[in-house]
């Protein structure tokens, strides 16, 4: 199965008896999912419905979901609210008492908040309950975009992680091979670090020095932090074989690649090896990078 990314663009159009609409969502990544609807004035009722559909095929994202409508030969009107209109003429008459002032125009009047109110136009239950129907059959459509957007996206990404992940192992065998990481190279060097100590302090315990070059030795061998990476490069290629929704665990994964990483950094007492250890800090964060977009 294929990846799925959070990044996705969907649009679709319905109509039915004069009334027309379309639906469109956008998803951009995010830690979790987080559904944001908009719909027309009279639809509140279809926020929640559509809220519940985009929650059943998404599991992470941000989703923006806007519907918007139109009705032919159904124009909105303008509808006077007497009570406000009452007021304003009382007022009017105390302050024409009061004060000499041009009577207001048409243009003042209309500008006065909740005078004038645009009215949409209505329907029947029959038809408002086809429409709510049909208008959620559109938002399936969109969805089915939407899915097919992200899947083809999803497949990109997964290349790119493959080709990360084939990286990152490759580099874990190279530090894996290194002649300054064999056993006889080791004791070399560190035979030789001690002829050089005992030359310049003579009066050093030699069985005390052997124990201590001992120490380091085990602290310097990066053997269990290459095991550990290269279980954890096979668990990444296992979830990206599984495919859909495993975002979060990978997320889980480059915080063990990193650790390791930077473990072997550390204990690297050769510069080829740190060498190593640079380039494969850069892959992860790459790696890292693109799984911030996996759903």
């Amino acid at each position: 199965m294929t990846l799925s990314s959070m990044t996705g663009f969907a649009r679709a159009d319905g109509a039915l008896n004069g009334a027309r609409w379309t639906w469109e969502l956008k998803t951009v990544n995010a830690r979790g999912l987080d559904i944001r609807v908009r719909v027309p004035a009279g639809f509140d009722d279809l926020e929640a419905k559509a809220r519940n559909a985009i929650a059943e095929r998404l599991t992470r994202g941000t989703c923006q979901a806007g519907l918007s409508l139109t009705r032919e030969g159904l124009a909105p009107r303008l509808q006077v609210n007497e009570a406000v209109l009452q007021s304003v003429e009382a007022a009017l008459l105390v302050l024409k008492t009061r004060i000499d002032a041009t009577p207001p125009s048409l243009d003042g009047l209309l500008g006065i908040r909740g005078l004038v109110d645009v009215v949409e136009p209505s329907v029947d239950a029959e038809a408002h309950a086809a429409e709510f129907s049909a208008i959620l059959g559109t938002l399936g459509e969109v969805l089915d975009g939407l899915e097919a957007t992200r899947a083809e996206e999803g497949r990109a990404l997964q290349a790119v992680l493959q080709q990360r992940l084939a990286s990152m192992s490759e580099l874990a065998r190279a530090a894996d091979a290194l002649p300054a990481r064999q056993p006889e190279a080791i004791r070399t060097r560190l035979a030789e670090q001690i002829t050089a100590l005992l030359g310049a302090a003579p009066a050093l315990d030699t069985d005390r020095l052997h124990q201590e070059a001992i120490l380091l030795a085990s602290k310097a061998d990066v053997r269990e932090e290459l095991d550990r990476l290269g279980a954890h490069l096979q668990a990444a290629r296992d979830l990206l074989a599984e495919g859909k929704a495993v975002g979060r665990r990978l997320d889980f994964l480059c915080q063990e690649f990193s650790r390791e990483t930077n473990t072997l950094c550390a204990k690297s007492n050769d510069i080829a090896l740190t060498a190593i250890g640079l380039e494969l800090k850069a892959v992860v964060e790459q790696f890292r990078e693109q799984v911030q977009n996996v759903e």
